[in-house]
């Protein structure tokens, strides 16, 4: 019986992974926050040694699996020493992505990766592997690299943690004694690599507030962090390989490198921009600034606001028109296959492409010397349309709940759907049922409104005929 029920179990798992890798990265995921969330309800994972109650573990492990930054407890006062290595183990596992975790630990038991293992590691770095229909292999990481991906996955993230803790330490033992600071700065590394936002030290990130050095390296780890492990990895070769060092020819990348890096600078600029024309006579934020400090903040605003979480300003002083210039920047987040959420900044640009496609009258949408064919286009309006839905469905139930201002609930809302972290102060203040909500909203944000999409349509059943052809009036 017992051999029975095993190789029953052994067989739904063959099926679920082969069949459906993105519904295996939904229970995947939902695993690890409920595992985070019992680990989380401990009693020695508070300072008090009493159970924290489920509403703030289950939304602090979401928010820690799911790399967000956002909170519903203080975390620097709140935690002990084994709720900060919980949180810090989780980020870290989080961020890399839990297929990625899955197999590169396959990878280290058996020595080798099979073309099953490939696929679901695959579904963590291109969701429209998993979406259906084949996907063609001229993109940023082909099949047969994945593998490699997998150790540039590794390998960034320790490499780069371990520079950024290095590089900041002078800093922080300033702040803090040698001891706390051999802590605190891997803390700062993991939470801004990850784009998490987590600060568990007294203080925050305030204290650090006029070190511009420590400032603008953290600026740089979050920055990193949102491009994307598949960009990274393609950058990494040209540097790695001295017979083809093509990292400054533009012409050798791939489009999606390509898209990330223009839409993403161009973000940064546009956001920085918006921010300081906006809130230059802010008393609540740049106002009391001098020029100096108002572009740098401008700056670091923007990154944050696309997906790091940290803030030295208090977010519910700004402005409402600076509130909605960061409500986009949050929705659209980062790089794919990044620690960000959001709908993605390739989503963004093929969008804008095929506007710009069609306002030229042209017949189908093309970029550097290449055609971005109609399914991406799809999967774009589709990502585009789900996103919005999420965000509109959970700022209208947390504020039927709240009664709070609909702007600050639809500010939090949007954090959380594209785990930034950024708060108007009012998570902290919600009741657990609100809270909840909020947690689902964080979910769906970081599996990727694509993988979601698709463990739906895993479901769904082949369509052998086609109906006639109608055009109805659009416009």
């Amino acid at each position: 019986m017992l051999g029975r029920l095993s190789h029953a179990v052994w067989h739904w798992f063959r099926v679920i992974t082969t069949h459906s890798p993105a519904r295996f990265a939904l229970l995947v995921f939902a695993s690890l926050v409920l595992v985070f969330t019992a680990l989380l309800s401990l009693p020695i994972a508070s300072t008090n040694d009493s159970a924290t109650p489920l509403a703030d573990a289950l939304f602090t492990a979401m928010s820690t699996i799911c790399v967000t930054g956002l909170v519903s407890v203080d975390m620097a006062s709140h935690w002990s020493v084994f709720g900060d290595i919980v949180i810090f183990v989780g980020v870290n596992i989080g961020g890399m992505g839990a297929l990625t975790i899955a197999s590169m630990m396959g990878l280290i038991i058996s020595k080798r990766m099979g073309l099953r293992a490939k696929l679901i590691a695959a579904g963590d770095t291109n969701p429209l592997r998993a979406h259906g229909g084949s996907v063609s292999e001229s993109q940023a990481v082909r099949l047969g690299e994945v593998g490699q991906l997998l150790r540039t996955v590794a390998l960034s993230t320790v490499i780069i943690e371990l520079a950024v803790a290095l590089l900041i330490y002078p800093s922080v033992v300033v702040k803090y004694d040698w001891l706390d600071a051999l802590w605190i700065s891997p803390v700062y590394a993991a939470m801004s690599f990850t784009n998490t936002g987590f600060t568990l030290n007294d203080g925050g990130i305030g204290v650090f507030e006029h070190d511009y050095y420590f400032m603008t390296v953290i600026m740089i780890s979050v920055f990193i962090g949102s491009f994307g492990f598949p960009v990274i990895y393609a950058l990494s070769r040209h540097i790695l390989n001295p017979y083809k060092a093509q990292l400054f020819r533009p012409s050798t990348w791939s489009l999606h490198v390509k898209l990330t890096l223009i839409t993403t600078t161009i973000l940064l600029f546009g956001g920085a921009g918006s921010f300081l024309a906006l809130e230059y006579g802010n008393p609540g934020t740049f106002g009391s600034m001098s020029a100096g400090d108002t572009i740098f903040q401008s700056f670091f605003v923007s990154v944050m606001a696309r997906s790091g979480g940290f803030s030295v300003v208090d977010i519910g002083e700004l402005y409402g028109s600076s509130m909605v210039v960061g409500s986009m920047l949050m929705f659209v987040g980062g790089g794919s296959a990044s620690t960000a959420g959001g709908i993605k900044v390739t989503t963004l640009a093929v969008l804008a492409l095929a506007v710009w496609s069609e306002a030229k009258g042209r017949t189908s949408v093309e970029a550097f010397g290449r055609r971005i064919p109609s399914d991406v286009q799809r999967v774009a309006v589709a990502v585009l349309a789900w996103g919005a839905t999420i965000c509109a469905l959970a700022t209208i139930i947390i504020a039927q709940i709240t009664h709070a201002p609909i702007a600050e609930v639809l500010f939090d809302v949007i954090s959380a759907f594209g785990t930034v972290g950024l708060s108007t102060g009012l998570t902290e203040s919600l009741p657990d049922h609100a809270l909840y909500v909020m947690a689902v909203a964080i979910f769906m944000g970081r599996v990727g409104t694509v993988t979601l999409a698709a463990a739906v349509a895993a479901t769904s059943k082949s369509q052998h005929y086609s109906l006639p052809v109608e055009r109805p009036i659009v416009g």
